[in-house]
């Protein structure tokens, strides 16, 4: 595995990749390490696939949209290694098709973010804020799908809901971006955030835990595991997840079996395959860590997932322009940096 520019401990999309690829290789008897790129450029995450090769590994991992770039350099250079890129669409390879020894998974981020929404306004929160890491596609889409959940969720029930929306302009949680969600919980009312870049979300929580009550959503992964033993059991409301551990297990597996050529060569986009299963989805709500209530229960999900497996209820998966809403104020804020 090879690391993006966050590390194994950001309690997200890293940390997921790397506990999942270590764990099957320690089941299946196969030699695993990860590498650290020296900064976030694509000549240090080039340098760390050349080190990986010169070691002799001949599976790689990456976690990331920022590795098109590293894609496009090594591929070639090294066919006889399988590539395995979450995160990472054909269109961040530069115009390149994909080649026949990586296989590209992105996931419909916009459908469990809109599942998030939901949840939120249903659970009685109805000021809401979104803090984004930076407004790179997958952020967009959580954001956006976020948005449109908060206002069908909304105009269902009849209530007024606001949502404040900003970027960090970064994947990692600081002072400044504290002081910002601040201002959120303890002087505007913000009641939950949604915590959606990596390590952004210490900051989501460093502010939550001063404000008896309010809570952070997660991202990526159920994080309600890092968040409350750092900020407060019961802080994490839900988390917005994507199907990481699944993926790369299902992709060891077939890699391991010999069938890597029915992927290589393809980006897939991950979302929904069971309307009667949540949890067989590639992007979905915790069940076991949820806040559910009496306004939405973990059969109110299931009957949720179902509408959205069947077509009954549909999300823009476009990012150009913020989603249209009817029933909420939506305070577009732009960057915080």
């Amino acid at each position: 595995m090879v690391t993006d520019s966050g590390d194994i401990t950001d309690q997200s999309f890293n940390q997921t990749t790397y506990e999942t690829a270590k764990a099957w290789s320690e089941a299946n008897g196969v030699e695993f390490t990860y590498y650290k790129p020296a900064g976030d450029s694509t000549a240090e995450r080039v340098a760390m696939v050349e080190k990986a090769a010169d070691e002799d590994y001949n599976v790689i991992v990456m976690p990331g949209f920022a590795f098109g770039e590293t894609i496009a350099q090594v591929a070639d250079v090294y066919p006889d290694i399988t590539f395995i890129a979450l995160d990472v669409s054909e269109g961040d390879l530069g115009g390149m098709a994909v080649p026949s020894n990586v296989y590209c998974a992105v996931y419909k981020e916009e459908l469990c973010g809109y599942m998030a929404g939901v949840a939120a306004v249903k659970l009685g929160y109805t000021h809401l804020g979104y803090l984004g890491g930076m407004a790179v596609p997958a952020v967009q889409r959580f954001g956006y799908g976020f948005v449109q959940g908060v206002d069908a969720a909304a105009g269902e029930l009849g209530v007024d809901a606001t949502v404040e929306y900003v970027y960090g302009n970064q994947f990692f949680g600081d002072p400044d971006i504290t002081a910002y969600a601040d201002n959120w919980y303890q002087n505007l009312g913000v009641q939950a955030v949604f915590a959606c870049g990596g390590g952004i979300c210490t900051s989501a929580g460093e502010a939550a835990a001063k404000v008896p009550g309010t809570k952070v959503i997660g991202v990526d992964v159920d994080q309600s595991f890092t968040l409350d033993a750092a900020y407060g059991e019961g802080v994490t409301l839900t988390s917005a997840m994507k199907g990481l551990a699944a993926t790369v297990n299902h992709m060891l597996d077939e890699v391991a079996a010999g069938n890597f050529g029915n992927y290589g060569g393809k980006a897939e986009a991950l979302g929904l395959v069971s309307g009667d299963d949540p949890s067989a989805n590639y992007v979905l709500l915790p069940m076991d860590t949820t806040q559910w209530g009496d306004g939405f229960s973990q059969d109110d999900y299931k009957a949720l997932v179902k509408d959205m497996f069947d077509g009954k209820i549909t999300v823009s998966d476009d990012i150009s322009a913020m989603p249209a809403v009817s029933n909420i104020t939506v305070n577009d804020l732009g960057n915080i940096k």
